[in-house]
């Protein structure tokens, strides 16, 4: 075999590596964007993981929402979250919600209630609840991924998770009253 032979056969050796090389590196690229693991930018300036969700939304229920004088002021579809397996999952790792969709704690007696953030990719407003149904603490805009404790003033047996934005919309506010119903 001649020298310029052996030459044409390295150079489209390494030509082949090189191109190998490049595909795996653009799968990679690829299966890192659209496989969920990017980052996005929030609206309070900071960057969060974007989480590839495998959780939906499931229907449960209905909420609605009325002012302390017996007013109607919003209604939303209600996921339950009544164990504690499921409170502890809450709305971790969901990448939205629609506006009129909410999360519904149950526990077992009126508390004091504390949340976090943890995991939680959307902005959310807490509204703890007693065991009368009437609205005793709203934790308005809690940001994704905060670890700090959201807490109730006073103890609650129901604690529902609402879009950020939520109550100032709706206008609700302490002192209101909830009433549900569970499919």
């Amino acid at each position: 075999m001649s020298k310029s032979s052996k030459n044409r056969k390295t150079k489209r050796k390494e030509k082949n590596i090189k191109i190998a090389v490049v595909t795996i590196v653009l799968i990679l690229a690829a299966v890192y964007y659209f496989g969920g693991s990017h980052t996005r930018r929030t609206e309070y300036g900071g960057t969060t993981a974007h989480y590839s969700s495998v959780y939906n939304f499931t229907k449960n229920g209905e909420l609605t929402f009325t002012s302390a004088k017996g007013e109607f002021l919003a209604k939303i579809d209600i996921e339950i979250a009544e164990t504690e397996a499921k409170r502890e999952q809450g709305l971790m790792y969901r990448n939205s919600m629609e506006e009129n969709q909410g999360m519904l704690f149950i526990f077992e007696k009126d508390e004091y209630q504390s949340f976090w953030m943890k995991n939680t990719v959307i902005p959310l407003d807490m509204i703890f609840v007693n065991s009368h149904f009437k609205i005793v603490t709203i934790r308005k805009n809690a940001r994704p991924f905060d670890l700090s404790s959201y807490s109730s003033t006073a103890p609650a047996k129901y604690v529902i998770e609402v879009n950020a934005g939520f109550c100032d919309k709706y206008g609700i506010k302490e002192g209101d009253k909830i009433s549900f119903r569970v499919f």
